[in-house]
C-alpha cells in the first residue's frame, strides 16, 4: 500500500513538471505530449530503482522503450491505412491492436531476449 502511494505522489509531481513544461511550449498541440506517459514512466523507473534496483529498472525501461517502437509501427500503419483506403477509424483501430502486440512480442523476442 505504501508502494501505490509513494508512486502516486512521485507521478503527481512529476506530471505537474511536465505540465508546467508543457504551457512553456509552443504549439499547445505538441505541448501536451509531454503532459502524461513520459511523466509516469519516469516517476515509474525513478521508483523502481530505489526499491528494486537499477537491473530491475533497466529491464523495464528497455521493455518501455520495445513497447514504444511497438507504438511507433501501429500509428504509422494505422493511419497510413486510414488515410490511403479511407476506412473508418474504429473498423482500422481492433484489429491494428494485434499488430502492436505483435510488433511489441516479436521486438522482445528478437531484440530484448
Amino acid at each position: 500500500m505504501k508502494d501505490i502511494f509513494v508512486r502516486f505522489l512521485i507521478g503527481g509531481a512529476v506530471v505537474s513538471l511536465f505540465s508546467l513544461i508543457s504551457d512553456l511550449l509552443k504549439p499547445k498541440t505538441f505541448a501536451g505530449l509531454f503532459g502524461g506517459a513520459p511523466s509516469v514512466a519516469l516517476a515509474s523507473l525513478g521508483l523502481t530503482v530505489f526499491l528494486q534496483g537499477r537491473e530491475i529498472a533497466a529491464i523495464e525501461a528497455r521493455s518501455m522503450i520495445l513497447g514504444a517502437i511497438a507504438l511507433l509501427i501501429y500509428a504509422s500503419t494505422m493511419s497510413w491505412i486510414v488515410l490511403r483506403f479511407r476506412m473508418s477509424s474504429l473498423k482500422v483501430f481492433l484489429p491494428g491492436l494485434l499488430l502492436w502486440l505483435f510488433g511489441a512480442m516479436g521486438l522482445l523476442v528478437f531484440l530484448g531476449a
